[in-house]
């Protein structure tokens, strides 16, 4: 990993690195932030996945996270959401291809060559933090927003052994059943409905459960509420009796504005589970 940027932040650093992703094919972005007591570590990590269109840099810049981060001590990382590059494939919508990874390992052409998220995150990206920084591998934590909040909350379920702690922004909580969710999903892994069913939060937690507690929070005023379907979810939590907390934050919508009005909370979650 080379780093290619870092600033001065809440007493910590602010960076962002660079790597050539074996599993991806291609070069990819990730940020890092390296609270005061870094070199003192290990410490906690928490991960964050970012939502559809967005970058490595939308949650460095917009989130709030880093002063959060520093009071609790916890490195934080920030992938970008899908591989890059001009040979990798994408689509003219926004939400397939570049942009869209929706941390699921793709079955399908084109996708396929680089569309690997779910293996980058979990074990690839995993590995070099891990080795590059002082992180403590058994207290690792993962967060995220919208595509981020679901790519969070499966890949949790799905790797217990890793993720010790689990929280969602506005997370799209049933893509089986919505459309964002089935387009995506029907391209990246076939039609082949049964092969979705590992990617959708809801449906994991009815059929193999989760034995630790969740913390979602949802935007009342959310323009994105049909998709995102949190409903679903969280009648799934009362359904199998998840332990968690699952939150309709009055008059928030779908943006950053949202999201940084509750970072506090779930930095200070995962930390107390971490």
């Amino acid at each position: 990993m080379e780093r290619v940027e870092q600033r001065a932040c809440f007493g910590g650093s602010q960076e962002v690195w660079k790597h050539t992703s074996d599993v991806l094919g291609c070069e990819m972005n990730v940020g890092v932030y390296l609270p005061p007591d870094a070199d003192r570590g290990p410490l906690p990590v928490l991960y964050w996945l970012s939502g559809l269109t967005c970058t490595e840099q939308n949650f460095i810049t917009k989130a709030g996270a880093q002063r959060y981060a520093a009071e609790h001590n916890l490195i934080l990382v920030a992938p970008d959401t899908s591989p890059r590059g001009e040979d990798v494939a994408d689509d003219e919508a926004y939400d397939l291809g570049k942009g869209a990874g929706f941390y699921v390992n793709a079955t399908e052409d084109p996708w396929a060559p680089h569309f690997q998220m779910y293996s980058y995150i979990t074990d690839e990206l995993q590995k070099l933090v891990t080795d590059e920084f002082q992180i403590d591998a058994d207290r690792q934590g993962i967060t995220g927003h919208s595509m981020g909040g679901h790519g969070a909350l499966t890949l949790a379920m799905r790797n217990p052994e890793l993720y010790k702690s689990v929280s969602a922004f506005a997370p799209i909580a049933n893509p089986t059943a919505s459309d964002w969710g089935r387009k995506q999903l029907s391209a990246y892994l076939g039609d082949d409905e049964e092969k979705w069913v590992e990617h959708d939060a809801t449906l994991l937690l009815q059929t193999q459960g989760w034995q630790r507690d969740i913390l979602v929070d949802q935007g009342a005023s959310d323009q994105f509420l049909d998709l995102l379907k949190p409903e679903a979810l969280s009648g799934a939590m009362a359904e199998t009796r998840t332990a968690g907390t699952f939150r309709m934050q009055a008059g928030y919508d779908h943006s950053y504005f949202f999201v940084a009005s509750f970072m506090r909370d779930h930095i200070a979650w995962h930390a107390d589970r971490l």
